[in-house]
């Protein structure tokens, strides 16, 4: 698979709600940050930990990718990534970039509005 490929089977994989089959496309030593959201996860477990519990509490998940672009191994893309909590759908504007390293994501870093997801979430209830 092109880097390109890669990330958008990720994102894929993750919509299906197979965040370990997603992190398969990882290296072990994943560096994956959420800005604003500290910490970093430093490693493909504790990016498992993470995505996965907040992917098992909702009941659908959908990333829509506006724009992807690709150079090399690096890969940019803006997307809306909604999430289904019950009959709620939250969602929130995301920019990430993946660096990838022997055909694998190595880097995952997204960047979102911390109020715009705070209000979304406050939607629920």
């Amino acid at each position: 698979m092109t880097p390109d490929e890669t990330v958008t089977e990720l994102i894929h994989r993750i919509e299906a709600r197979d965040v370990a089959g997603a992190l398969e496309l990882c290296t072990d030593d994943l560096y994956y940050e959420n800005v604003p959201m500290p910490p970093a996860h430093e490693s493909k477990q504790a990016t498992l930990d993470f995505l996965g519990g907040f992917v098992a509490g909702t009941s659908e998940v959908e990333w829509i990718v506006h724009r992807q672009t690709a150079t090399g191994d690096t890969v940019m893309n803006e997307r809306t990534d909604r999430f289904k909590f019950g009959e709620i759908w939250v969602g929130v504007k995301v920019v990430g970039i993946f660096e990838l390293r022997d055909g694998k994501i190595s880097f995952w870093r997204d960047y979102f509005d911390s109020a715009e997801m705070n209000a979304a979430l406050a939607s629920l209830g």
